[in-house]
């Protein structure tokens, strides 16, 4: 409805590059569509209210319309602004409404369930609910598919300084892509009103301050004064009018409505008038007009400034105590004294002529009887079947008496709003059920909702709830023991590790039954395993191999703890065999990653067991499937940061360093929309640095460390260990090896007392080798032989080539060929495509430093071909510096290949899966049958001891005689 009468109307004007202004003239037929737009933009005007922001709001959808664009227009209500998705519905709503389920699903897609229950489309569904950003994603999504689809597309948001937090936060952070899109994205707010969610929209990210309007001049006035009162309106009743008025576009129409009821003659002699008649257009002026109008209207305007905005007679008459007639009676008065805008039809919703006077009516309730009105709002939209989220936002400015139906409703409507993805909104509802206040019995279940309301956004305030709800009586076991695995869940991922320890351990204590104890001895072994300062570290894990012997597999629970066996035996460095092992016996029944209650860190540890294993093809099938479960709950906050970067991680421990980095990128935009400081960016920003500086761009890395606060303290809660000296290897890139030395040496000093002695997921003995060369030689020497006997301990291929290749470079020249020559030998064997360019490289630097040139050029040949398929740009300089300094010429290099196996390669691995002599069956040399199997172990991520099952899943079996091409 407009807002003002006839405000400033201009063209509106695109964005710079728009091409929506090159649209058909409104002549055109409505169904023309204007031809390809490529760019959109935003337009937006601030403005106090009355000065026309809504009328011009409605020109432009007129225009907009008639030039054959897609119109979505959505406003902001001051009663509204707690309802969440309120303005997103408006807007999205009708586009999808009148569509069946089944096409629904269709347009949808994936986003049908995270979006469908936020835009009142479909019912929430049980289970983990979505997280903010997922479901911002979505909507993202949905509107981006308008936009493509339905081009070009003009987005029309009025009081967006009333919209609620949830709509305008997502808006607010989609407006930037608008440029990007056929789209025009039109706003208008009250400057002083608008919340900082809002700030995208005032221009000072993109510098495009928005428009203000300026009140109408005196002449503009006296045009208006003579369209609508009476051509012969004298100059001086004119400038009266726009004194009294001031320009304000809306008090000047609403003083003419006026001027003309009263017949008062434009003239001087009547000018006099013009004050009161302005006084009683607002404020106490408006207030007193209406009470003229009789109680009973009175009350249905009350109805309709507490119910807000699209206000159903019914449901109005339903809260004001009036039935059909009297209702229609009362509007029509409201309606002649321009109170409620003109409808078309008896039953269309009733609305304010213009918010200024909603907020007025409002306010003039007096306070006793809003806060009842409030309350029989609620009861009414309940009765009218519009559900407990629409009852609450009323229920919110009741007072606390107590009501158990009042709790009930509460409770009801945090659970659906959970449930769509706006906990903000169901900690608020919560919040209340708790003032109301709940009884005894339900009080901790109460507490136990409004925590995991603030669980995303407010970690400690959510810590302070579950501790509050453990003090209730509880009489439900599982309740209470949901309690207790949601406060550990949310100690540990606020670095409180050895609160969370210490809970269960002492709940466990109390534990009833033996499944119960079980679980919580569970999540114990977790939350202890990724402790950085665990005092009983090998007795736990004594513990832990005792416990998961016993085990069978046959619940989530019991899995759960065999995959945590799995892991501590990868981090204390036993046989690889056993950690594989153990880790597919957690598998077989499978392990959910999106399950809320459980957390995904158990799924993830045993993903990663198995890279450091050597099976980095098998940990990416994994990642890829819980990246899917996070895709598919809308987990696109820190689940799926960690999803990203962990991918990117493996990737980088392949060798595969470009797409290291695009993945290691994608995790840390993610991570720092999650916020600083948190685990997802600390560990995004860690892969990120060890990417740059396998790629040669230390500079690059360094800023990156710099932008983001990367550095000590470090959390406590170390997931990925190989991340605790990724500060120290920057530290080594840039020079800084005594910074370096102490860094890791302190790392050290807190791993091994603690049984954490696997070099290939805990390095730290790697670097502080290199850190210890320049100073200490014989040290170095010391601990880089250290490093290999672990290695060798755990027998991962990749661990024992990178242990002595850096022992190598510790040691003298004298010894460096042969440890070089090991080293490519069991990289050869390994998918550890990086660390073998490098041991090439060095070993053909190191034959050239011992005159073997012809040695040394074939190696630093395969290296330097090894170093452009990874991606490492600095290793290939320093493979093209030692060809240079051999007198060797590069050759040229041939492209990067696929993964899919040559037919050598292929039968080469097949006769070695059966243990036939592949060098004697394909008339080959040894050398040839190892350079051909070193290819596979990259291509499928595996080692020899995961080939036959990597092959199985390339869909042919190694057995088949095909595989002998």
């Amino acid at each position: 409805m407009p807002d003002s009468g006839p405000a400033p109307t201009p063209e509106p004007r695109p964005a710079p590059g728009s091409e929506l202004g090159s649209a058909p003239d409104a002549g055109a037929a409505s169904s023309t569509r204007p031809q390809v737009v490529r760019r959109g933009g935003i337009l937006a005007y601030a403005a106090p209210a009355g000065l026309g922001k809504t009328t011009l709001l409605a020109e432009i959808r007129r225009r907009a319309a008639a030039r054959g664009c897609t119109v979505l227009s959505a406003r902001g209500g001051d009663q509204e602004q707690r309802v969440a998705f309120h303005v997103a519905r408006q807007l999205l709503q009708p586009q999808l409404a009148h569509v069946t389920d089944a096409e629904l699903r269709e347009r949808l897609g994936s986003w049908y369930d995270i979006v469908g229950p936020a835009l009142g489309l479909r019912a929430s569904a049980e289970g983990s609910p979505p997280d903010p950003q997922g479901l911002r994603d979505g909507l993202d999504w949905v509107l981006t598919h308008l936009a493509v689809r339905r081009a070009p597309l003009v987005v029309v948001l009025d009081d967006v300084h009333w919209a609620d937090p949830e709509s305008l936060g997502w808006l607010a952070a989609f407006a930037p892509r608008a440029e990007e899109l056929p789209m025009l994205l039109v706003v208008a707010y009250r400057p002083d009103e608008l919340p900082p969610e809002g700030a995208e929209f005032t221009g000072h990210r993109s510098g495009q301050r928005p428009l203000g309007l300026a009140p109408l001049t005196s002449s503009a006035v006296a045009r208006l004064v003579r369209d609508r009162v009476g051509a012969h309106a004298e100059d001086s009743f004119c400038r009266d009018f726009w004194s009294v008025t001031a320009g304000n576009p809306f008090e000047a129409v609403e003083l003419a409505a006026k001027v003309c009821d009263r017949g008062l003659e434009p003239t001087a002699d009547g000018a006099h008038e013009l004050r009161d008649l302005s006084a009683a257009l607002k404020g106490s002026g408006l207030v007193t007009r209406l009470e003229r109008l009789g109680p009973a209207t009175v009350r249905l305007a009350w109805a309709c400034a507490v119910l807000g905005t699209e206000i159903s007679p019914q449901l109005a008459g339903a809260v004001a105590g009036l039935g059909g007639e009297a209702v229609a009676d009362c509007a029509a008065r409201l309606r002649e004294a321009r109170v409620l805008a003109e409808a078309e039809e008896a039953d269309d919703p009733l609305q304010f002529v213009h918010p200024l006077i909603a907020t007025t009516v409002y306010r003039s309730i007096p306070d006793a009887t809003r806060v009842a009105l409030h309350g029989q709002a609620a009861w009414c939209v309940i009765d009218a079947g519009l559900g407990p989220t629409a009852a609450a936002r009323h229920l919110l400015e009741t007072h606390p008496e107590g009501d158990p139906w009042v709790v009930h409703q509460l409770r009801a409507a945090a659970g659906e709003n959970l449930r769509a993805g706006a906990p903000d909104a169901a900690r608020r509802f919560l919040a209340r059920a708790l003032r109301e206040p709940p009884a005894p019995d339900d009080r901790a279940a109460v507490l136990y909702e409004l925590g995991c309301s603030s669980l995303l956004t407010e970690p400690a305030t959510t810590v302070n709830h579950l501790r509050a709800a453990l003090e209730e009586p509880v009489s439900d076991p599982a309740l209470r023991h949901g309690i207790v695995y949601r406060l550990a869940q949310v100690l540990a991922h606020s670095d409180r590790l050895v609160e969370a320890s210490e809970l269960l351990g002492e709940e466990a204590r109390k534990a009833p039954d033996a499944r119960s104890r079980l679980r919580m001895q569970a999540e114990k072994f977790m939350w202890d395993a990724l402790r950085a300062d665990e005092p009983e570290s090998p007795a736990r894990s004594r513990r832990l191999a005792a416990l998961a012997d016993r085990l069978t597999g046959r619940d989530v629970t019991e899995r759960y703890i065999i995959g945590l066996r799995a892991w501590d035996a990868t981090l204390r460095a036993e046989p690889a065999s056993i950690a594989l092992k153990e880790a597919e016996r957690a598998l077989e029944g499978g392990l959910t990653w999106a399950d809320e209650s459980r957390g995904f860190e158990v799924p993830v540890l045993v993903a990663l067991l198995h890279l450091y294993a050597d099976r980095p093809g098998r940990a990416e099938e994994l990642f890829a499937a819980g990246t899917a479960e996070f895709e598919k709950q809308g987990w696109r906050g820190a689940h799926l940061a960690f999803a990203y970067t962990l991918i990117g991680y493996i990737r980088f421990r392949r060798g595969r360093l470009m797409e290291a980095e695009d993945f290691a990128r994608a995790g840390l935009r993610l991570a720092e929309r999650v916020g600083a400081r948190t685990p997802a960016l600390w560990y995004a920003t860690g892969v990120m640095i060890e990417v740059l500086i396998a790629r040669g761009r230390t500079d690059e890395a360094v800023l990156v460390a710099r932008e983001h606060d990367f550095g000590e303290p470090f959390p406590a809660a170390v997931t990925i260990p190989d991340c605790e000296t990724v500060h120290a290897e920057l530290l080594l890139a840039t020079g800084r090896t005594k910074e370096a030395a102490e860094e890791l040496a302190a790392v050290g000093r807190r791993l091994d007392p603690r049984g954490k002695r696997n070099p290939s997921c805990c390095p730290w003995q790697l670097h502080l080798a290199l850190a210890e060369a320049a100073t200490s030689p014989a040290k170095a020497l010391a601990t880089a032989h250290e490093a290999v006997a672990r290695a060798r301990q755990y027998g991962a291929p990749s661990a024992i080539g990178q242990a002595l290749r850096v022992t190598a470079e510790v040691s003298e020249p004298a010894d460096r060929v042969k440890l070089l020559e090991e080293s490519v030998d069991w990289l050869d064997q390994s998918p550890a495509a990086y660390e073998l360019a490098r041991s090439l490289v060095g070993l053909g630097a190191a034959l050239r430093r011992t005159e073997r040139a012809g040695e040394a050029a074939e190696h630093l040949y395969r290296g330097l071909e090894a170093a452009q398929d990874c991606g490492a740009d600095a290793l290939v300089e320093v493979a093209r510096a030692e060809l240079a300094a051999a007198g060797l010429r590069p050759r040229a290099l041939h492209p990067a290949g696929t993964d899919t196996l040559t037919a050598r390669e292929r039968a080469a691995a097949d006769l070695t899966v059966r243990d036939q002599d592949a060098a004697a069956v394909l008339g080959v040399d040894a050398t040839t049958v190892a350079r051909l199997l070193s290819a596979v172990y990259r291509k499928l991520g595996t080692d020899r001891t995961g080939l036959a099952q990597a092959l199985r899943n390339t869909g042919r079996d190694p057995g088949d005689p095909a595989g002998q091409s």
